[in-house]
């Protein structure tokens, strides 16, 4: 194999080994269709392993594998890198991943995890610092299985406040809550014995559900969860998918890390609703978010569209399966809505473009253990708002300085989607009428 785009989606097209036989990635995931046959030389020999003069040899020409065609867009892969990169340095994180998605029908358009690695020198360390030579075998291994690891998909994290989106959706379905109830938020909510903050210590005082969701504000959330109560939330998780894996086409998909139903207090209800507590994949979160916003759809989020022979007589369309019914579609408009008004003059305004409509939620989760002081800054946007064409979320692990996922988070997806949304033919509208 040979890679003509060197580190481009490394982890999500994987490599193969001397053997030719896929190792991470699409490579292993359809091996079976990419590998072709080799080709043989048949000849006859005596009993000594000789071969015999005079007789013809057989040959028997190589198979070439199959073409895959993959909705991964080398546009969007590429300047979602250049945009992850970015921030990775000017923020100094750990890791940055944008993942780009149809909510429709869910096609993967990018899907980045900087840093990336050469596939063409898949067994070189790309870490700056001290080199290998100094690593035992085993050491060498586990680097290289960590350079290999697609973080999208391997890995599992506290969403945070763009898990509100699902609370609020569990909310709506269940009828605890109308757009126009009131809540107080004085900078906490008591729960049992546990005072649990606000983000904003003096509190936002008076709100409405819409004002909570803009304004991110966890007592608003906490009332909602215990609105809703235990049983009911945990039934929500299964009806949402979000205890099944996604079945994403690469291999090695994590699943949800979440309390059992009968270990779960009013305290640990609390926090799961504001998205602490628990952890999901960032492909989880966005083919979740996805159904929320398509009408109630569960789509499979997916790169494999077609697999073709060179000579045309082999011919394969995947298809993936659906599930409907996951929100109301009144739910679904009123979560379009509510998010559209997050980022028109809430804590995602940082994301709004003058001539589209955008959607979408802030977080800013902190890691485990919490006495580091180490957050995941992250940004889940969809547009245009009333019909979404693309979904993309944003995690920045672990960025120096201002962490607030509205700050600096947010941009880069407003920056992404004002090339990508043009490129995509997605309408544009009046920004008089944005107002």
């Amino acid at each position: 194999r040979f890679y003509p785009y060197d580190a481009l989606a490394s982890k999500v097209l994987g490599f193969t080994g001397a053997d030719n036989q896929g190792i991470i990635g699409l490579e292993v995931k359809y091996d079976k269709y990419l590998k072709g046959v080799d080709g043989k030389i048949l000849t006859t020999t005596d009993a000594r392993g000789i071969e015999l003069d005079g007789v013809a040899e057989d040959r028997k020409e190589p198979v070439a594998g199959n073409t895959l065609k993959i909705s991964l867009d080398y546009n969007m892969q590429k300047y979602a890198m250049q945009m992850a990169e970015k921030v990775r340095q000017e923020k100094q994180a750990e890791k940055t991943a944008i993942l780009l998605m149809n909510p429709q029908n869910g096609e993967i358009y990018a899907m980045v995890n900087v840093p990336e690695f050469n596939l063409n020198r898949p067994f070189e360390l790309n870490t700056e610092e001290e080199s290998d030579e100094n690593m035992t075998d085993e050491q060498k291994q586990d680097a290289l299985n960590q350079m290999w690891r697609n973080g999208c998909i391997n890995d599992t994290y506290e969403p945070g406040s763009t898990f509100k989106i699902i609370t609020a959706s569990a909310g709506l379905e269940e009828g605890v809550v109308r757009l126009t109830d009131q809540f107080q938020c004085p900078g906490y909510k008591m729960v049992e014995d546990r005072r649990i903050r606000c983000h904003k210590v003096g509190g936002h005082g008076t709100e409405n559900f819409v004002q909570g969701i803009q304004n991110s504000c966890n007592p608003v959330f906490i009332e909602l969860g215990l609105r809703i109560g235990v049983d009911r939330f945990c039934d929500y998780f299964h009806k949402f998918g979000l205890m099944n894996l996604t079945g994403v086409d690469i291999p090695g998909e994590a699943g949800t890390i979440m309390h059992k139903k009968e270990n779960m207090g009013l305290v640990e209800l609390a926090t799961v609703s504001f998205g602490q507590s628990f952890q999901i994949t960032p492909i989880q979160l966005i083919t979740t978010a996805s159904s929320i916003i398509n009408g109630g759809r569960r789509i499979t989020p997916h790169f494999a569209v077609s697999a073709e022979s060179t000579d045309g007589m082999f011919y394969r369309k995947f298809s993936y399966p659906e599930r409907s019914g996951v929100v109301s579609g009144s739910t679904s408009e009123t979560m379009r809505y509510i998010l559209e008004q997050v980022v028109a003059e809430g804590s995602g305004k940082r994301a709004k473009l003058p001539e589209y409509r955008i959607g979408g939620k802030t977080a800013t989760s902190e890691k485990l253990p919490r006495s580091l002081k180490k957050y995941i800054s992250s940004f889940l946007g969809f547009a245009p708002a009333d019909d979404p064409q693309v979904i993309a979320l944003i995690t920045i692990d672990e960025p120096v300085g201002i962490y607030y996922g509205g700050t600096i988070a947010a941009p880069v997806i407003a920056d992404i989607f004002s090339n990508i949304l043009p490129y995509l033919d997605v309408e544009r509208v009046d920004p008089a009428d944005l107002e």
